[in-house]
Order: C-alpha cells, then sequence, then structure tokens
C-alpha cells in the first residue's frame, strides 16, 4: 500500500490497459474462490472491501487509502481508478436488476421535516466523494427469491464498476416526488421520496428507513461495460481457521502469530511452585 500523501497516476476502467482489465478479472476469480475455501457464506460489503483493495494491489493498481469498515460515508478504498464506494447486492429475480443502499439522510428529510428537494439532492452529492461505485453482485442460484437464508447450489458473482456520475445512480437524473403514505396512521402524509423510473432504474428516500437513499438499478445493455470480473462457484468450505493456521505452520514453521499459546483460561491467583 502507497503513502496516503502519494500522488497516484489516475486511470479509467473505460480506457485501462487490457493486460491490467485481465488481471483485475483473473484476481477477482481467485479471491473469490479463496474466500470460499474457509467461508460458506456470500461475500458481503465488510469482506468486499478487504478482497477489493487485495485485488486491486495484485493487479497493479496501488491503493493509498482504506476505510477498513468504518461505515464512513463516502469512499471506502482510494487507489489508482480514483475512489471506490464498496457495495455488495444481491441480483433481483430475473438477474436484470439489483438494490443498493446509500447514505442516511436524516439532517436534511424526516417524518418531522420532509425537507427540500434541491437540498436533499445537494446533501447526496456533497457527500459523493468518490469515482466509482464499486459493487460485487451475486446469484443464488439454490435460493433465488428465497432470502439470505437460502441454500445455493451455485453463486454466481459479477464485480461493476460503475462511474458515480452515471445516470442511473445519479440523483440528479430524476424527477422527484414525495412518497405519501397509504395506510394507517400515515396514509395522505409524506413518507419520504421517491422518483419516476429511466431505463427501468429508479431511487427512494424512507423516513421509516432512517431516511436511507436506496437506488434500484437496471441493468442495461450499455451497462455490459462496467463488469471487470465475473466468477460462477459452488460455495463448499474446504478449511476451517484451525485448518488454515496448521496448513501455514506446517509450510513454515518459523512463522509466528502472536503470544505463547494455552490451553484454557489463566488464574492470576495461582503462582508456580
Amino acid at each position: 500500500m502507497v503513502s496516503a500523501n502519494d500522488t497516484i497516476q489516475p486511470l479509467h476502467p473505460e480506457t485501462m490497459n487490457p493486460e491490467m482489465r485481465r488481471q483485475l478479472a483473473a484476481n477477482f476469480t481467485k479471491s473469490v474462490k479463496g474466500y470460499h475455501l474457509i467461508n460458506n457464506d456470500p461475500i458481503k460489503e465488510t469482506p468486499w472491501e478487504d478482497i477489493n483493495a487485495a485485488i486491486l494491489v495484485a493487479s497493479g493498481c496501488p491503493v493509498a487509502d482504506q476505510s477498513h469498515g468504518s461505515h464512513r460515508p463516502g469512499a471506502d478504498i482510494t487507489c489508482a481508478l480514483g475512489g471506490l464506494s464498496n457495495k455488495s447486492t444481491q441480483y433481483d429475480a430475473g438477474g436484470k436488476s439489483f438494490k443498493i443502499s446509500s447514505y442516511r439522510l436524516t439532517t436534511v428529510c424526516s417524518d418531522k421535516e420532509p425537507g427540500d428537494l434541491a437540498a436533499i439532492v445537494a446533501e447526496i452529492n456533497r457527500r459523493k466523494n468518490f469515482d466509482y461505485y464499486s459493487i460485487v453482485a451475486r446469484r443464488d442460484s439454490g435460493g433465488e427469491g428465497g432470502g439470505e437464508g437460502a441454500v445455493a447450489t451455485h453463486l454466481q458473482y459479477d464485480w461493476y464498476l460503475i462511474p458515480s456520475d452515471y445516470p442511473a445512480v445519479n440523483p440528479a437524473t430524476y424527477t422527484w416526488t414525495p412518497k405519501l403514505g397509504k395506510t394507517g396512521k400515515n396514509k395522505g402524509t409524506v413518507v419520504g421520496w421517491e422518483t419516476n423510473m429511466i431505463q427501468g432504474s429508479s431511487m427512494s428516500i424512507s423516513f421509516s428507513m432512517s431516511s436511507q437513499l436506496w437506488m434500484s438499478v437496471h441493468l442495461t445493455d450499455e451497462m455490459a461495460e462496467f463488469v471487470v470480473g465475473s466468477c460462477r462457484i459452488l460455495p463448499k468450505r474446504r478449511l476451517n481457521y484451525m485448518q488454515l493456521y496448521d496448513l501455514i505452520m506446517a509450510s513454515d514453521p518459523t512463522e509466528t502469530t502472536g503470544p505463547t499459546e494455552t490451553t484454557g483460561p489463566t488464574d492470576p491467583t495461582v503462582t508456580e511452585p
């Protein structure tokens, strides 16, 4: 990792040289398969940031800064491509769209104060200090429509680098209108904001969900160029952490990982005879 103060020559996914794109795709596949050697659970947002950073570095794309899962708004990774906001998601039924969550906007809109549309869009853009959404999207072939608990037979992963100003993910693209409650005590009152649909994509803000911005992204043919890598895998854990430790130690007995091991809890009041 380079220093955050170092100058990094910017690159762009649309114009990156074919060798770097090939390396990114190959290392994405290796990373997904490596992750599933010790994990059955799908890749979600927290591990995706570390995986993404490792892929970039291994592919010759220096990383200057990383949020390390801090959930701070804006860029999670700063690298030679620019600032990346890491997202993980699951394809909707049919595999032609997915949803991603973004900022909580309680400072500019809520059930107590619906807010002003211009201020809401300005706040979203103010926080957008990154150049690309780095999205890992998955399709669970064995549990589609069955939620996170469904057991998948295979997982299909796709990695997207979508420019942050691309129309489908740019709030200024849409026409926003107040969202009115339809039932109960909120019937007829403003419960959030929603947009029109453009080429199948839309956005919404729900006050009941901490005024979080949600983007529903429909994948057009044009967006295929944003797919950097793809991988299909049968999730089947081969090793647990103890086995991994033993494997590494067997290959390099000089490797140390911390303080001397103990077989159980120690009592500081007990002294050796």
